[in-house]
């Protein structure tokens, strides 16, 4: 596949994904150009994410080595909401219909769904970053229950409680991000 292709599909599937198109999650196949775009946009959102945090944390003059720690928390926490959150869909999805779909068929639908999750960089805005960051939250919500909507093939009711499952601890977690990455400078 060509870059400008690439880049044509990523622009597609973002915006799919953004606009909670549920054809899209339905018709999209899982190949390896889908998986590599789903991918393509967790990096995203993680480097949006830590494109944001280091705005902010060169602003109030953190030492390199604790915003070179505190970015590479955030990165990672983001990578690893993203396949904890998906493997607790799986788990429950195999519950309600096992042998439906496999972990890495979900990897992508849901990889889709953290489409929002590439606009993080919004958050350093004064004043309105806390209230983005819960926006792009509760965007990047419905948008993976779109997603396990259409993967599992289930009832909209059934993908809220999926769902609804690890989003809390997904919440959870970035809270304690924040609250390492104030506590590192103390530390160091």
């Amino acid at each position: 596949m060509r870059g400008e292709d690439s880049i044509a599909g990523l622009r597609i599937t973002l915006w799919n994904a953004l606009s909670l198109n549920s054809n899209f999650y339905e018709k999209t196949p899982y190949t390896a150009i889908t998986k590599r775009i789903a991918l393509t946009i967790v990096i995203l959102a993680a480097v949006s994410r830590v494109f944001g945090s280091a705005v902010i944390l060169l602003i109030n003059r953190t030492e390199l080595s604790v915003l070179l720690l505190a970015l590479f928390i955030d990165g990672l926490a983001l990578v690893g909401g993203y396949y904890f959150w998906t493997f607790t869909i799986f788990k429950i999805g195999q519950w309600l219909k096992p042998g439906h779909v496999s972990y890495g068929e979900l990897l992508v639908p849901i990889g889709f769904a953290y489409a929002p999750q590439v606009l993080n960089f919004l958050t350093l805005i004064p004043l309105l970053g806390e209230g983005i960051e819960r926006i792009l939250a509760v965007w990047s919500l419905l948008a993976v229950i779109v997603a396990v909507r259409q993967g599992l093939d289930i009832k909209t009711r059934w993908a809220v409680l999926i769902c609804f499952v690890g989003w809390p601890l997904i919440q959870i977690a970035i809270g304690l991000v924040k609250v390492i990455k104030q506590l590192v400078p103390q530390w160091l």
